[in-house]
């Protein structure tokens, strides 16, 4: 079991120390706004109301002893940066801080953040993704050139086998796993036989990738 402090109470932050918490681990809201704190309260470990760019605030709450901090508050720049660098003064082992745009990420980097997530611009590459990708379920970038998908296996594959499709050499893809209702099968042999309403999660070059989504019909 972990503990992780969340600072700022937004539906990103929230999002974050609910799921946490939900996953098991002790978890401390921190907002400077009650309202944000009351509105989470039974859904955390423990809420505290404080000013994060106030150092003996943050002594306070022991914050140095947390496995990670997680700054949300990344809509207030100079609010974001002031509170990261004082958990990073402060001794910190982790900090996870929220920006809006490239600019307040590498400002964040330069002040201490060990990781610098953009929640808001992921969001819309996965929509983008699978909005232009009729047969795209899910999209994750691994890097600029490569990406994890989740695809819907069509009609026209299922009854076919993946030694039969050769995804591999015909477009350079990995099947990582099928999801099959509610069952997994990981690294799946090429002997193994697609059905309709399969899930293929693969990996590839993002060119690649793009080959293989062309030949995907939307979900039914």
């Amino acid at each position: 079991m972990g503990e992780y402090a969340v600072i700022g109470m937004g539906r990103f932050g929230r999002s974050v120390a609910i799921t946490l918490h939900k996953l098991g681990h002790q978890v401390l809201a921190v907002d400077k706004n009650e309202e944000a704190l009351r509105e989470v309260s039974d859904e955390v470990t423990h809420a505290v109301q404080l000013d994060s760019t106030d150092a003996e605030s943050l002594r306070g709450v022991g914050i140095t002893n947390f496995d990670a901090v997680v700054v949300a508050i990344g809509d207030f720049i100079e609010e974001s940066i002031l509170t990261t660098l004082l958990l990073t003064e402060l001794g910190c082992e982790k900090i996870v801080a929220k920006a809006v745009d490239d600019r307040q990420g590498k400002v964040l980097e330069r002040v201490g953040a060990h990781l610098v997530v953009y929640p808001e611009r992921d969001m819309g590459v996965r929509i983008a993704h699978t909005l232009a990708a009729p047969g795209l379920l899910d999209y994750l970038e691994l890097s600029p050139t490569f990406s994890i998908e989740e695809l819907s296996v069509p009609e026209t594959m299922s009854g076919r086998s993946l030694g039969q499709l050769d995804l591999k050499t015909k477009y350079g893809v990995s099947v990582l796993l099928i999801r099959r209702d509610s069952q997994l099968m990981i690294s799946p042999p090429s002997d193994t036989t697609l059905q309709t309403g399969d899930v293929l999660v693969v990996v590839g070059e993002n060119r690649q990738l793009n080959r293989l989504e062309s030949t995907f019909e939307p979900p039914k």
